[in-house]
């Protein structure tokens, strides 16, 4: 998260509250299931979906489709019989294609007042609701540049320069959320007319290209202590700007400072959204999820669970969080409407300039 690094390593595959299974009928008994289709790094504690149906008497199913980009190519593929009520994972970056599809129906969550107005990207006609937000940023290896004696890269420019050779891992911006994002923050910086020269310095100071955030932080970062697999010799990877206090969360002893930065001048903002889906079964389940996801119970359950900031203004982040987290205070950001009608000739390009 997305956005929402750890939470897809961890391999979650099912969460779901305790209650009763799905009782819809020609009775007119409502269903007490209502299906959250997501991406694979959703998560949450089971003690709050728990709260939910006992405010709510419904049960929360989580269908987990993938990344966020092929969990909505799915939902594009059965619009108008979805496989669930609500969406949760759509991003500013792929937000456009949802819309345009006409994937969701209107609504306006309870608790939408606490939420900024600044990730309230489609605030006129409410199809998406914002629920969290995130960036996706270049992470490095502490001891890799104090036992090399380099200084650590902090902005887009630094990563060309001969020091930093061989180094970086990114993900595909074709399949890759932060991938994607990535190259965003990189045309949001450089412009038409420079990111396109930007990469060509970047592919030639030898940056490495693979298909997902799993692959480049656990097997081809050299920092990360969550990989099953032997650890890579990429001290720089695009990752989030939550990443360090994941690092820190799940070792053992917890250190008391986190093994790796973050490179804050090379931050993409993402926004999360969720939407109750057109065509959805239980409508009135949909709507009181939605509600929750922007609740105040949520939204603090939130950052040690799948590592993004909360959007509502009332919610409590964890000092864990807080302490080992980076603070960006000017990442790069790129319209949902300039993303619309670029974005597909930036990837070929992309693609055409990197992959080739």
């Amino acid at each position: 998260m997305t956005v929402t690094a750890v939470a897809a390593a961890l391999g979650v595959t099912t969460l779901a509250a305790c209650g009763s299974s799905d009782d819809s009928g020609s009775s007119g008994t409502k269903s007490k299931t209502v299906t959250l289709v997501s991406h694979d790094s959703f998560a949450a504690s089971p003690a709050v979906l728990k709260e939910f149906t006992k405010e709510t008497g419904y049960t929360v199913k989580v269908l987990k489709s993938g990344d966020a980009g092929a969990a909505l190519n799915q939902e594009i593929l059965t619009k108008g019989s979805p496989r669930g009520d609500v969406f949760f994972g759509v991003d500013n970056t792929l937000l456009s294609r949802a819309l345009d599809n006409g994937l969701f129906t209107s609504y306006t969550a309870k608790g939408l007042d606490q939420v900024s107005a600044d990730v309230q990207l489609d605030a006129g006609k409410h199809r998406v609701t914002p629920i969290d937000s995130g960036d996706i940023c270049v992470n490095y290896d502490k001891k890799y540049f104090a036992d090399h004696k380099i200084a650590v890269p902090q902005s887009f420019d630094d990563l060309v320069k001969p020091e930093y050779k061989n180094l970086l891992v990114t993900e595909n911006a074709a399949t890759s959320s932060p991938g994607l994002g990535f190259l965003l923050g990189t045309t949001a910086k450089y412009g038409d007319s420079g990111w396109e020269s930007y990469w060509k310095k970047l592919k030639a100071n030898g940056v490495k290209v693979v298909d997902g955030w799993e692959q480049a932080y656990n097997e081809e970062f050299s920092g990360s202590a969550g990989g099953k697999k032997a650890k890579g010799d990429r001290p720089l990877v695009v990752s989030y700007a939550s990443s360090p206090p994941v690092e820190v969360l799940y070792a053992k002893p917890q250190p008391k400072t986190a093994p790796t930065g973050v490179a804050t001048g090379t931050c993409f903002r993402q926004i999360e959204f969720a939407g109750l889906l057109d065509g959805a079964k239980n409508t009135a389940g949909g709507k009181a999820l939605i509600d929750f996801l922007v609740s105040k119970t949520f939204q603090e359950d939130m950052p040690l669970n799948m590592f993004v900031d909360p959007v509502a203004k009332n919610a409590k982040v964890p000092a864990l969080f807080t302490e080992f987290g980076a603070k960006v205070t000017d990442p790069e950001t790129v319209a949902p409407d300039t993303i619309a009608k670029n974005r597909d000739q930036w990837v070929k390009s992309w693609s055409s300039l990197v992959l080739k």
